[in-house]
């Protein structure tokens, strides 16, 4: 497949088609955040099978929508679901959302995410704020021909997860009722979920949580120059961290817990995100 501007147009002069706005913040709903979309005033909701060249999300908790509307004052734009590696798709694929983003006019991207805590001081139901990330494994979403309109061939990453927006996202914990950190994502392909020893390893290395999605949207957001943020949830504790064996079901209790809190949370940063100089 030959991924060219015009490929990605396609996708954006559809969805304009539909929607009568730029959306300022866009947000990719993890496990986590499935409820926030029931959050969203005015919603304008558009499938992912309706829209061309655009990919179909097969995770049975993601509802596989791009919803558009108003959150504390803001016009945004909502993926209620993600795509991942472990679906199948090929890592080059996983651009298409965040570039879709870009071609709608999008000034800034919240990303969230459920993760496994790495950090033996973090406890489920915690919040990190990433500061960086570890990949270590799969290729890069940006290998292949570049496309120039989005990005340089090689780019820089120090500062892909944006200071300002993880200062905001610090300013905005004071007074909820979370714990938030700030750390290291490590990103594994899954779709199984990490060894005790790959925990132990990732820990020596600098990793604080761990998951499988994430890092292939940040990378896209930086080589095209979008302001990132990204609030990681503690679903559970790595393997290895308990004498108990991991389970898809207690990822989803600890998210169902935390959903209304989280969701505050995020709604408190959107309505002040534009107190930011991006």
């Amino acid at each position: 497949m030959s991924y060219t501007y015009e490929y990605f147009q396609k996708s954006a002069d559809y969805v304009k088609s539909i929607v009568p706005y730029t959306p300022e913040v866009a947000l990719v709903l993890g496990s986590c955040l499935g409820p926030f979309a029931d959050t969203i005033e005015d919603p304008i909701v558009i499938d992912y099978k309706d829209i061309p060249n655009f990919l179909i999300s097969t995770v049975d908790s993601h509802a596989g929508k791009l919803i558009f509307g108003t959150v504390a004052g803001k016009k945004v734009v909502c993926m209620s679901g993600r795509f991942h590696s472990y679906e199948g798709y090929d890592f080059e694929q996983l651009v298409i959302p965040v570039r879709l983003f870009k071609l709608l006019g999008v000034k800034a991207t919240i990303l969230t995410n459920a993760a496994g805590a790495v950090n033996e001081s973090y406890r489920p139901g915690d919040i990190m704020i990433v500061k960086d990330h570890i990949k270590l494994a799969g290729h890069s979403p940006l290998r292949g021909p570049n496309v120039d309109e989005f990005g340089p061939r090689f780019f820089d990453v120090t500062n892909m997860y944006t200071p300002a927006l993880r200062k905001l996202a610090k300013d905005c914990a004071e007074g909820i009722d979370l714990k938030v950190h700030e750390g290291v994502y490590y990103f594994f392909t899954g779709p199984q979920f990490e060894t005790p020893a790959e925990i132990r390893a990732v820990r020596i290395l600098g990793a604080d949580a761990v998951g499988m999605s994430t890092v292939t949207e940040a990378l896209t957001a930086a080589h095209c120059g979008m302001p990132l943020m990204c609030l990681s949830v503690m679903t559970n504790m790595a393997a290895g961290v308990l004498d108990r064996p991991l389970t898809n079901d207690e990822v989803d209790e600890t998210a169902k817990t935390i959903a209304t809190r989280f969701s505050a949370y995020v709604t408190k940063i959107i309505g002040r995100i534009g107190e930011v100089e991006l």
